[in-house]
This record gives structure tokens, C-alpha cells and sequence, in this order.
């Protein structure tokens, strides 16, 4: 179940995959360094997770929520202001800048994954965790980050797959709430 999770909650890596794809400057390198820093975010996720989860005193679902919407929050703010600004400089393409703050995002959000789900099979998680989360975000962006190479993805608007990483993680955030409220 734990893997299934990590599956299942790194799907919004794809859009941000997508999103870093269509952007001109961004090289796949770029993504390999963001998803190594990712994975060792991971890895330091599960063992803070598991140290912390005795000190915590309310439920962990909220943190986890309320970090997760106000992630997916930034992300989609974060895009339009950067094009904002953009189309006051009459820039054409992301600056390296913007592709570094988005692999932080997409790293810090793969650590309260990790985070998230370690708090949830406590004590029976295991270090498989961090490495399906690291693994699977590295492998959604990578297949995203390819496709949107391709003629026919690259007529996609990038404020689309921006906006469906956002809601994606907005959604990650309510559905943990939900469960703590029993919806």
C-alpha cells in the first residue's frame, strides 16, 4: 500500500515534467539535478518523519493538507507572475531562475509525500518509500518532459499543465484534510 501511494501521489510530477518540457531553456539535465536533489529531499523526509511523529501533538493530516494547498497555491501564482513579469520585459522563455524555484517546489513537495505517507503506515514504514516517491516523480516529469518535445504536445499552453500541478497538489492538500474531517 505504501508504494501504491507513492504512485499514485506523484502524478502531479507529470504536469510539472510537462511543464519544465515546454519551456525552451529547460534541458533535460535540468530535470535529472532537480529529481537527485528530490531524491535525497526524500530520503531526508522519511527519517524526519519518523523521528518527529511522537512530538507532534494534532493530527498530522492537517499539516500535511494545509502544506499541500499552500504548495499548489505558490505553484500557480508563482506562473503568473513570472509571466507577468515576462510580458512586461518582452521575454520569450523561462529564466534559469524560475526553473530552479519550480524543481524546489517539485522537491519540497516530493518530501511532505514522503513525509505524508511514512505518518500514515507508521510503524510500519519502510525506506521502500522515499524511493517509490523519488522514483516515480523522476519517472512521470522524464516521460512529460519528453513528450512535450513532440509536435503535437507542444501546442499545449504552458499555463495549463502549470495550473493542473497546482490544482493537483491543492487537491492532495483537501483530500488529506477530508480524511481527517471523515468526508
Amino acid at each position: 500500500m505504501p508504494v501504491l501511494s507513492g504512485l499514485i501521489v506523484s502524478v502531479d510530477a507529470f504536469f510539472i515534467g510537462l511543464s519544465l518540457g515546454l519551456q525552451k531553456r529547460c534541458r533535460f539535465l535540468y530535470l535529472v539535478i532537480i529529481n537527485a536533489f528530490l531524491l535525497w529531499l526524500c530520503i531526508l523526509g522519511f527519517f524526519i518523519a519518523g523521528r518527529i511523529y511522537g512530538f507532534i501533538t494534532f493530527e498530522t493530516d492537517y499539516l500535511v493538507g494545509f502544506a499541500f494547498i499552500g504548495l499548489g497555491l505558490w505553484c500557480i501564482a508563482h506562473y503568473f507572475v513570472c509571466e507577468r513579469i515576462k510580458q512586461r520585459k518582452g521575454g520569450e522563455s523561462a529564466s534559469r531562475k524560475t526553473i530552479v524555484l519550480v524543481g524546489l517546489v517539485m522537491s519540497v513537495e516530493a518530501m511532505l509525500i514522503t513525509m505524508g505517507i511514512t505518518f500514515v503506515f507508521l510503524p510500519g514504514s519502510t525506506f521502500i518509500i522515499p524511493l517509490t516517491v523519488a522514483f516515480a516523480h523522476f519517472g512521470y516529469s522524464a516521460l512529460s518532459f519528453f513528450l512535450a518535445r513532440t509536435k503535437y504536445v507542444k501546442r499545449i499552453p504552458a499555463f495549463l499543465s502549470h495550473l493542473i500541478s497546482g490544482v493537483a497538489l491543492i487537491i492532495y492538500g483537501l483530500m488529506a484534510l477530508f480524511v481527517e474531517f471523515g468526508v
